[in-house]
């Protein structure tokens, strides 16, 4: 019984000691670091806040690609910066938009099921703002 009880205690140490070497060194590379997947962009996390400026240069390439709902928002004044939640809350509003204005496209002539034209334009906003997830 006391081999048995030994087995087992220098195997949860192992365990421990395996897991306090690798916790760390996993944290280190954790969502401050750019991930690539397969097939796809780099994805990185979005920032805190948005420069009021960038917003409202997004808001004008997404109100010249033709979105209504970026038409609609207000322009960001009297503040240095804004929440990310406006820059995507803006970006996913315009992609829904696009999307619906576009879906009897031929599949040729569009890119994530809009007119490359429209996903460009979102693009372009979100990179102005430094947003990668909307």
């Amino acid at each position: 019984m006391n081999l048995i009880a030994r087995a087992g205690l220098v195997a949860a140490i192992a365990v421990g000691a395996v897991a306090a070497v690798v916790a760390p060194a996993s944290a280190a590379i954790g969502a401050d670091h750019a991930r690539a997947v397969s097939g796809t962009h780099a994805v990185s996390a979005n920032p805190k806040t948005v420069k009021a400026a960038d917003y409202n240069e997004a808001r004008s390439t997404l109100i010249q690609a033709g979105s209504r709902t970026a038409a609609s928002s207000h322009p960001v004044h009297g503040k240095a910066d804004v929440p990310v939640s406006y820059g995507t809350k803006l970006l996913a509003e315009a992609r829904d938009e696009f999307r619906q204005a576009d879906k009897n496209l031929p599949p040729n002539n569009k890119k994530s099921d809009m007119s490359i034209d429209h996903y460009n334009a979102i693009h372009k906003a979100a990179k102005k703002m430094g947003i990668d997830q909307w």
